[in-house]
């Protein structure tokens, strides 16, 4: 096992045998297509637990999610958050999106490798999507005013989790200010709170639950 894959037991212990053979690949994999496609910066490889799996996973501290949930992650890039999401959360279904083909192409590579049947990857663009989801998630690919408006008629209005069906956003710095733009309700947790690595110290999950029902 490595360090990486024991940072991520420390905070999750209750994983399968599976869980972890599958965060233990998740290095490799992404060491190899990096080396073909620059998915995630070089930099960023050397904390490639951290910066990218453990993050991803700021949203199953916030909240977990019950078996046939349904998420979309919006401009997913190499996978995350919903990559090591759906390692988590293997009775739920995640739909991953980019724009950028080769992108898609690591993530449908990436859930092939570890035999992910819950996850669905496809290049499109948020506002041509057409089904309902219970939950979005995203790495904080735009501003929430640009973002609200992709999710428009994407949420289901039927509610079975915990949390009411919405927007589950990981973001950095100051989102209080960025949040009023909207005028709509919402909630920061702080990743700090959750995980005691520096790199957490400014980061947030802002849960928007979904009150435009229309």
């Amino acid at each position: 096992m490595n360090p990486g894959t024991q940072l991520i037991l420390s905070y999750f212990p209750n994983l399968s045998e599976k869980q972890i053979g599958q965060f233990d690949r998740l290095q490799e994999l992404y060491d190899d297509w990096n080396s073909k496609i620059n998915v995630i910066s070089r930099k960023d490889m050397e904390q490639f637990y951290v910066h990218h799996v453990l993050h991803s996973l700021g949203i199953a501290k916030v909240t977990t999610f019950q078996p046939g949930t349904k998420i979309l992650d919006i401009g997913t890039g190499g996978g995350f958050p919903g990559i090591p999401l759906a390692i988590l959360f293997p009775e739920v279904h995640f739909h991953l999106v980019d724009s950028i083909g080769k992108k898609i192409n690591v993530v449908k590579e990436v859930a092939r490798a570890l035999k992910l049947s819950n996850v669905e990857a496809q290049q499109a663009r948020a506002e041509e999507l057409v089904r309902k989801y219970d939950f979005v998630v995203s790495r904080a690919v735009t501003r929430m005013a640009n973002f609200y408006p992709w999710v428009k008629g994407k949420i289901k209005l039927e509610d079975f989790n915990e949390f009411q069906n919405g927007i589950l956003y990981l973001k950095g710095g100051d989102v209080d200010e960025e949040m009023e733009e909207l005028d709509k309700s919402y909630v920061s947790y702080h990743l700090e709170d959750y995980f005691k690595e520096d790199f957490f110290e400014t980061k947030k999950v802002v849960y928007m639950p979904w009150e435009d029902k229309r």
